[in-house]
């Protein structure tokens, strides 16, 4: 009797053992939830060791992508400039306060410069749960100090896999244009992304054609005045990551331009939403379940929204250029990026408007349209 009741809780122990293993198998890499709902440490010590990635600029304009490996107050990675490409080692500290000292150093590990800055929650609206750097870049010896601001991206691969900006750089004196435009390229050797990667760049890559051909045709019938022959046409790209892991990729693309002889330049948002899994280009309508109601609900959230913001931050937006620039109309919601929090919904710039006051932006809550989600599509994972 004594030996059945042992094989007995023998039985039962090796069952709950089993239950757990398949409990904590049933979690996804790309998934991320349990590493996101953490709140990041401002200083000190570290939960873990974690990679944040970031993007920003050096003295003023020049642009830079900074990986970093947080191990409790030791900090290790590099930087690099797009337009030069090479990577620049980086070995640092930070302390209980957030303070970063980050020494850089070339191939024969000799030190080249200082970051010395501050680590701290982002101070972009639409970058929740984020962090910046942000200080002071020099020589060793204190020299040649330099501005520097770099954002985290929410890069969430579970491979090794890393997203570098590519660029498109021409300029023209006889026709009077200059392009700056970079988009994203995921590297890695992971054939999942190739797709993501011909199709955004395939984009940017018309995008700019487009441009220099409406360009050629508007300096054909210009008759530029003196102080016109002056000045240059020019065409611009950036953009942040909203989101990116294995199965979903959020990229917002800030684009501008002037045309020389124009009363004030132009600029406008493009939303690049990506299901790796299904290789395609998301639409907002498959975000949703069919035939629900998302658009009158994202944009009655939206409309009082921009209601409130105007009258706390004295924008004078016009209401009833508010009701017709996000009413419940496909074309007004059309740069809705993914992040981890919500829709990031951007209003361009004469939208909800005037030219004076800006594009304007709106975070809707996955909570105000979770019941409208469709569960097995990409944005499941956020509501589940």
């Amino acid at each position: 009797m004594k030996i059945k009741y042992c094989v007995l809780a023998l039985l039962t122990v090796a069952i709950a053992a089993s239950a757990a293993c398949r409990r904590r198998q049933t979690a996804s890499p790309s998934d991320n939830s349990a590493q996101n709902n953490q709140t990041t440490p401002l200083g000190g010590i570290a939960p873990a060791i974690d990679t944040f990635h970031f993007r920003g600029t050096i003295s003023s304009n020049l642009k830079i992508e900074m990986s970093l490996a947080r191990d409790g107050e030791r900090l290790s990675g590099s930087y690099f400039y797009p337009k030069v490409g090479k990577e620049i080692a980086l070995k640092g500290t930070i302390d209980n306060d957030g303070n970063v000292e980050l020494k850089e150093a070339d191939e024969t590990g000799k030190n080249t410069g200082v970051f010395k800055g501050k680590w701290k929650p982002s101070s972009a609206e639409s970058e929740l749960d984020l962090v910046e750097i942000e200080g002071k870049w020099s020589k060793p010896d204190g020299s040649k100090q330099t501005a520097f601001l770099v954002t985290e991206q929410p890069i969430k691969f579970s491979g090794a896999q890393r997203i570098v900006p590519k660029i498109i750089k021409e300029a023209n004196k006889d026709a009077h244009y200059s392009i700056d435009a970079e988009y994203p390229q995921i590297e890695g050797g992971d054939a999942r992304f190739d797709k993501f990667n011909r199709e955004v760049r395939g984009m940017i890559t018309k995008e700019v054609a487009a441009w220099k051909t409406g360009e050629a045709s508007r300096e054909a019938d210009l008759t530029p005045s003196a102080e016109e022959e002056k000045q240059n046409s020019d065409f611009n790209v950036g953009y942040d990551i909203r989101w990116a892991t294995d199965d979903l990729i959020s990229v917002e693309f800030g684009e501008g331009g002037y045309s020389r002889g124009a009363a004030h330049p132009n600029s406008w948002t493009n939303v690049f939403n990506y299901d790796v899994k299904n290789g395609k280009k998301l639409a907002l309508a498959d975000l949703f379940k069919p035939k629900s109601n998302y658009l009158s609900v994202i944009s009655t959230y939206c409309i009082k929204n921009l209601k409130e913001q105007s009258k706390k931050r004295d924008l004078q937006l016009d209401d009833e250029q508010i009701k017709t620039g996000a009413g419940p109309r496909a074309d007004n919601y059309k740069s809705c990026a993914i992040t981890k929090k919500g829709l990031w919904v951007t209003f361009d710039a004469y939208q909800v408007g005037p030219y004076a006051a800006g594009p304007q932006n709106v975070l809707v809550p996955y909570a105000v349209i979770k019941d409208l989600i469709n569960p097995d599509g990409p944005l499941g994972p956020f509501v589940k």
